[in-house]
């Protein structure tokens, strides 16, 4: 039996196939949280990009920030509508001319502590549904949902322009992005999860 804080819509043009309405923001992940140390904290940039870039925390925070309301879709069923993220967009910082992509650049691969890795499309990453994540709903990650940063992609409701993906295609605890010409599975894809993770296709596993 469902919860009173959750609900499973008939149809609301908002909830993808096989998951049901939660008021509650679950917790899921692989492994410990990990410690985050601001004096030595970096986060990293390299690969199919015209110059390499590392930042020190005190440097990503002074970043332009981009507000977000995103539906999120976990491929444990659950989903969350309208949740607030604040954080730096991809678009921002190759306008900046911070991350300018080569034209070999086809996949990012978004590489997080313990050596945790989630792949996706490069046109993905520079969408408006992707974020590299440092506040949600006005206040600091914490550190159980992927302080200090996490890359994050949910749905903009109304866009059928985006590509929708499950969460797990956003990493916790990010600490660099690395563009490449060929993909590369992350961690949950060989672990037997889809590698597109189309929300709306339920394509939860390969």
């Amino acid at each position: 039996m469902k919860s009173s804080t959750e609900e499973r819509p008939i149809k609301t043009g908002r909830i993808p196939p096989g998951q049901f309405l939660s008021k509650r923001f679950p917790v899921l992940h692989y492994g410990p949280i990990p410690p985050f140390d601001p004096e030595t904290w970096t986060f990293r940039v390299w690969g199919e990009v015209e110059k390499p870039l590392t930042l020190t925390w005190q440097e990503f925070s002074q970043l332009p920030r981009t507000t977000l309301t995103l539906d999120l879709h976990c491929v444990t069923k659950w989903s969350k509508l309208d949740t607030v993220w604040e954080g730096v967009s991809l678009k921002t910082l190759r306008e900046l001319g911070l991350v300018i992509p080569t034209a070999d650049a086809h996949y990012v691969i978004q590489h997080a502590e313990y050596g945790f890795t989630a792949n996706l499309p490069i046109e993905v990453v520079f969408a408006d549904n992707f974020l590299l994540a440092t506040h949600y709903d006005g206040k600091p990650i914490t550190p159980e949902h992927g302080a200090p940063l996490r890359g994050l992609v949910g749905s903009i409701p109304g866009r059928d322009d985006l590509k929708d993906v499950y969460l797990w295609k956003g990493a916790k605890w990010l600490r660099g992005l690395e563009f490449v010409a060929q993909d590369r599975p992350g961690f949950w894809e060989r672990a037997g999860y889809h590698n597109d993770a189309d929300i709306w296709l339920e394509e939860r596993t390969a």
